[in-house]
């Protein structure tokens, strides 16, 4: 046969086009410009970890571990693509079956080929099934047709399938979650269009084709990891992944089919992410990662992204971090985003390669400005804390919000965040609320304590204690260390529930035995003081202990007066010292002021009534009411710095303003004497007054003092012996009035 009459052969048997116009390579006009158009390589799944944000209250900004599942990303290139020299001669048949329909127009027996026709020879084309030729490019174009003529849900499960890998035409994740989408909404609308129950019906009944659940199963994978252009929804996703489990392992069958007989290295990829994930099939490490290395040997760049992730994690084969970054950089090379992430995060923790986080920065960015979530998320975390890059707080609010805006709920909870405490933004506590509670709302633990948090203490959102409750526990039922805490807070004073100190007890140990630092001071303190458990000192200096040894100022505070008191241990006032030393070097005002009394009295180190002052005054400084009465003696007294009358009576006022007795009963001598202030009987009286009700003996002692002085002033002989006898009947009353006779039992002065 001559090339002339092969060309006529070629040409002839394909008069299925003879209805078919230009649309060939544009589809829906609404869509020109966009189905041809390269889309930004993807993110994917297969993440190390993600950067753990901070959290409220206080900030926990560290880098958790956050479990990987199977990944996907677009390639450049694949396995599949169909070459120039291809796609020129579709072109050149095309326009040849346009020039033969034009000359039969008018001829009404040209073939009309069927939506269910047009789907057959796609899926024929696709893999070059039944003998045919496998040709990508005419398998789109069959299934572009079938779904114009006859909104068919296989052939737009299978459309949404090539865009999202780049079968036959260029990859669009909008395009390919589009026709997932319009795949579920066209396979209900032939069964029931009004009921909710219809898709588990449809399932339920094997009323979905293959092609179908595999658009499906898709859908649910990119709302689980996104892409870009496709928002994240982790509570849709699992609405997905529901239905398909519902129907088993047929759910999956087009997948197997394309993997198994056809080799074909996107649904071999998607495979390994069913066995990785436990979709349609029970969860199996081996086999995920046997289908993820068949994908990998044929150059598909999202097998190598996974792959690498399995060597790096020791998923489903011995663990080795060389071999993973060979794999990792082999994916990085097409421009895979997923491998660009893991690659920054290698270099940032030194896994596989010398640790450089100038180098993680730059694969970061790479990856990020390509649209990956995970790795904005990332960057986002670097610019923040400065690490590989010169820090700066909108660079990092930046990017988490870049990342927050595809779905993305670390990120989400980052922004919050950022947003709650001004950090490179301004501050919104709405707005911070806001994206704690979209990360929330996909299941985020830590942005469901957070949250909790807001409606605990109202930041942004109406005070609610009982939804503050709801969200803890929400989070505590994911194992949330933090909500254990909250949750047992909110037991102890009875916020949102009915106070319950042995609940409390319960969710401060189970939070305290995961080394969480707060709840093991908060443990402390139940056995110290016998809430919610028998009192046992021995106990409460144990968890106290555990608390400081991570670097809780508070518990290192709680372990000195231990050691200065003799509670629970032998008394030792030099271990006293070493540990209020570490809590005061971390700014703790009890321990500075505590600190500042061992010094002024001698007690586990030389007496130094300089650095005495010096620590009270650190403590004074941030409003500690006991520092500042102590500062004030020291400045009346003018030891340990230069006599100041007036300072010491500004330093009583902070602390009597605040309800310290001892402070108040010397305001009330500095006002009686003139001491660092005029003389003021009336104002004297007034704070022995609020002293001596307060328990303060001394003063109950100089208000009756003055009260008599008062009288002798201002009273005739007669009242003066009435007041007297009253005094003597009624000082021990139940009944005060202010500037009166002052009842009630006194205490010695604190």
């Amino acid at each position: 046969m001559t090339a002339a009459s092969l060309s006529q052969f070629v040409i002839a048997s394909r008069r299925i086009f003879t209805k078919l116009n230009r649309k060939y390579f544009s589809h829906h006009p609404r869509n020109k410009g966009t189905d041809n158009q390269n889309q930004n390589q993807s993110s994917s799944n297969s993440y190390r970890t993600s950067r753990k944000p901070p959290s409220i209250a206080p900030k926990f900004v560290t880098k958790p571990s956050f479990p990987s599942s199977s990944s996907a990303t677009i390639c450049r290139t694949n396995s599949f693509s169909t070459t120039n020299n291809k796609r020129d001669s579709i072109i050149s048949i095309t326009n040849s079956i346009n020039s033969l329909q034009n000359s039969n127009l008018n001829n009404s027996s040209s073939p009309q080929y069927t939506a269910d026709e047009l789907f057959r020879m796609a899926e024929e084309h696709l893999y070059g099934r039944n003998n045919k030729t496998k040709d990508q490019s005419f398998a789109v174009l069959c299934l572009q047709e079938a779904v114009t003529k006859g909104h068919h849900s296989g052939a737009q499960a299978i459309l949404g399938f090539c865009y999202e890998f780049g079968l036959g035409i260029p990859i669009n994740f909008k395009l390919a979650e589009r026709y997932y989408i319009m795949s579920v909404k066209t396979a209900l609308s032939s069964i029931d269009n009004n009921s909710s129950q219809s898709l588990n019906e449809a399932i339920a009944m094997d009323q979905l084709d293959d092609a179908t659940l595999l658009g499906i199963a898709r859908l649910a994978f990119l709302r689980k990891y996104g892409r870009p252009g496709v928002h994240i929804n982790r509570v849709e996703a699992e609405f997905w992944e529901s239905k398909i489990n519902a129907r088993g392992p047929d759910a999956i069958q087009w997948i197997r089919r394309a993997a198994e007989s056809e080799h074909c290295s996107a649904s071999q990829y998607c495979l390994g992410v069913c066995y990785h994930d436990g979709i349609a099939v029970a969860k199996d490490e081996g086999m995920a990662f046997k289908w993820y290395k068949l994908s990998a040997e044929q150059g598909n760049c999202r097998g190598q992204g996974i792959l690498g992730y399995c060597y790096g994690e020791g998923f489903g084969v011995k663990k080795s971090e060389k071999t993973a970054m060979e794999w990792y950089r082999r994916a990085a090379a097409q421009g895979e985003t997923v491998a660009l992430y893991n690659i920054g995060y290698c270099y940032e923790d030194g896994i596989g390669v010398p640790k450089d986080p100038v180098e993680a920065v730059k694969w970061y960015t790479l990856a990020a400005e390509q649209g990956n979530a995970f790795a904005q998320n990332s960057l986002g975390y670097c610019y923040e804390d400065g690490i590989g890059v010169t820090q700066s707080k909108e660079v990092a609010a930046s990017w988490y919000r870049r990342s927050a805006e595809q779905g993305y709920p670390w990120a989400q909870c980052n922004l919050g965040y950022c947003y709650q405490n001004g950090i490179g933004v301004e501050k919104d506590t709405v707005e911070g609320a806001y994206w704690y509670g979209q990360a929330a709302r996909q299941g985020h633990a830590r942005a469901q304590h957070n949250l909790g948090f807001c409606y605990q203490n109202g930041i942004g959102v109406t005070k609610n204690p009982k939804m503050a409750v709801a969200w803890y526990t929400k989070s505590a039922q994911q194992g949330n260390v933090f909500a254990f805490h909250s949750l047992g807070y909110c037991y102890q004073n009875g916020l949102g529930v009915e106070a319950n100190l042995r609940e409390s007890v319960y969710w401060y140990f189970r939070s305290a035995e995961h080394n969480h630092a707060p709840a093991q001071l908060s443990l402390g303190f139940c056995f110290r003081n016998g809430m919610g458990v028998e009192k046992n000192e021995e106990e409460a200096v144990k968890w106290f202990r555990l608390s400081a040894l991570q670097g809780n100022p508070l518990a290192q505070n709680s372990l000195g007066y231990c050691y200065e008191e003799g509670l629970g241990v032998k008394k030792d006032s030099k271990f006293a010292v070493y540990w209020y030393m570490k809590a005061a070097k971390q700014g703790n005002p009890w321990a500075q002021c505590n600190l500042g009394f061992c010094y002024a009295s001698g007690i586990g180190v030389a007496e130094n009534a300089t650095k005495a002052v010096y620590w009270y005054r650190k403590a004074a400084q941030q409003n500690h009411a006991r520092a500042q009465d102590k500062l004030g003696v020291h400045f009346q007294a003018g030891i340990g710095c230069r006599q100041n009358l007036e300072k010491a009576v500004i330093y009583f006022r902070l602390a009597a303003q605040q309800g310290q007795v001892t402070a108040q009963y010397h305001l009330g001598l500095c006002y009686e004497k003139g001491t660092g202030v005029a003389v003021n009987l009336q104002e004297a009286m007034a704070w022995y007054e609020r002293a001596a009700t307060a328990g303060c003996r001394n003063s109950y002692q100089r208000l009756r003092q003055l009260l008599l002085r008062y009288c002798l002033e201002n009273a005739s002989a007669a009242e003066i012996i009435q007041r007297a006898d009253e005094n003597t009947n009624e000082c021990w009353s139940d009944n005060s009035n202010s500037l009166g006779w002052v009842s009630g039992f006194a205490a010695p002065a604190a």
